[in-house]
């Protein structure tokens, strides 16, 4: 009997110190588990402000997009706005006297129109010209630049085409010239406006000057016979 009892005592002592261990693993368990909600909640925390900061830079550059295009459009307005106060004081200085300018250049204009506006509804054709002189044979259609550039040039020459076509469906048998007033241009912009034919206009000392185009100016002539639409 005593031995039963020392057994079982003994029995006892293992089954105690398993249970010490399971409650204390049980302790840790319950520990790790309120470390690891601390942390996922410290971790919300931070994803929230990550998410609030993220909105608030997205606001900001929103923002800051929307001042940039505001000071951007008005830039474009002001240089806009300068540039057709070069354009109007490069025609005010450029186009009165073109009518006595051009004699010196063998061409008797009987008419100088400024501003002017040509459009046809049947041939679906508008267009407009700084600057015409006329007479009974022969238009010279003027372009005005503040500073001269080689695409104002092929633009030119496309704009006397085009004159040149509606002229001919118009029944207009004289011939048309083409010239550029320009305030400013560089040398290599000049002789390339030469070379295409075109007169130069351009100021001079305090005075405007004419530059003819070597060997001849560019003619436009009619054509034999117009056909078709523009």
């Amino acid at each position: 009997m005593p031995a039963k009892t020392a057994a079982a005592r003994k029995t006892r002592r293992v089954i105690d110190k398993r249970w010490e261990k399971i409650e204390k693993g049980f302790d840790q368990f319950q520990e790790t588990l309120r470390e690891l909600a601390a942390q996922h909640k410290e971790s919300e925390k931070g994803t929230q402000e990550f998410k609030e900061a993220n909105e608030r830079g997205i606001q900001e550059l929103r923002e800051a997009h929307q001042e940039t295009e505001k000071a951007l459009k008005e830039t474009q307005r002001i240089v806009g706005s300068l540039g057709n106060r070069f354009g109007d004081l490069a025609e005010q200085m450029l186009i009165p006297d073109l009518v006595e300018k051009f004699e010196s250049c063998g061409f008797i204009f009987k008419e100088l129109g400024r501003n002017i506006k040509w459009k046809s509804k049947e041939h679906s054709f508008s267009m407009e010209f700084d600057a015409l002189l006329k007479n009974d044979i022969q238009v010279m259609v003027v372009e005005v630049k503040a500073k001269l550039n080689r695409n104002d040039v092929d633009e030119q020459l496309v704009r006397m085409d085009k004159a040149r076509r509606y002229a001919d469906m118009s029944g207009d048998k004289r011939q048309y010239y083409g010239a550029i007033a320009a305030m400013t241009a560089p040398d290599r912009i000049i002789e390339y406006a030469l070379a295409k034919g075109f007169f130069l206009i351009m100021p001079s000392g305090e005075d405007v000057a004419i530059t003819r185009p070597a060997p001849e100016p560019r003619v436009w002539q009619p054509a034999a016979a117009a056909q078709g639409t523009y």
